[in-house]
């Protein structure tokens, strides 16, 4: 199991945010989502939005902190990037 999060760099809605992603499954992503207080409205077709207060209790949770494209690119392999519809 490896759950993956970026650092809080994206702004919104007035405060900063991570991402959070699994490389090997959304049941996966969600249990972790879960287990760090997250709720399913933050989950965004392929990741979690996880606010700046949270990104703490991700990592002591064990998500492993990764940059950004880091996190995309892992995401693109496991062949769970879901593109936004436009």
């Amino acid at each position: 199991m490896t759950v993956y999060i970026d650092p809080p760099n994206w702004p919104g809605h007035g405060r900063m945010w991570s991402h959070l992603v699994s490389d090997v499954s959304f049941d996966e992503l969600h249990d972790f989502a879960a287990a760090v207080g997250c709720p399913r409205r933050a989950f965004d077709g392929d990741h979690y939005d996880v606010p700046a207060a949270r990104y703490g209790e991700a990592v002591r949770a064990g998500a492993v902190e990764v940059g950004s494209k880091e996190l995309v690119r892992r995401l693109v392999e496991a062949g769970l990037r879901r593109r936004k519809r436009g």
